[in-house]
Parts: C-alpha cells; structure tokens; sequence
C-alpha cells in the first residue's frame, strides 16, 4: 500500500485476482484513496468479484471522493 502513495497519477486497483477481502482491506484503501486525493490524484477500483463488490458498497468505499469503482 505504501508504494501506491508514490504514483504520480492516479491509481488503478486491479481487484481481478482477489476472491476474499474483509473490511480491514477497504479500510486500507480508503486511507490510500485519502491520502491521493489530498495530492490531487484519484484511485480507479476495478475487476471485483461480486462479493467484494458488495464489501465495497457495504464500507462505502465507492462514495469516497476521488474514487472510481468499475463494474467487473
């Protein structure tokens, strides 16, 4: 996570390849989505399977400024 605040333009988080994530993962990500946004950048989320999907509904990761969420 901490090389993804290194970027220089805005993030993409594959999640292609992920078949489980609990809370502390979103959690995670809304810190990196945070920290982006204060240095002017975004963070795309694409390719989650419909159970983290729903995790990221249910944290609310994809009402989070400066986040977009692909359907997979």
């Amino acid at each position: 996570m901490s090389c993804a605040l290194g970027v220089e333009d805005d993030l993409l988080v594959d999640l292609s390849g992920l078949s489980f994530a609990d809370p502390s993962v979103m959690l995670d990500l809304a810190m990196v989505a945070r920290r982006l946004r204060r240095a002017g950048r975004g963070m795309l989320v694409r390719g989650a399977a419909p159970q983290i999907a729903t995790l990221i509904e249910v944290v609310g990761l994809h009402r989070m400024p400066g986040v977009t969420v692909e359907d997979a």
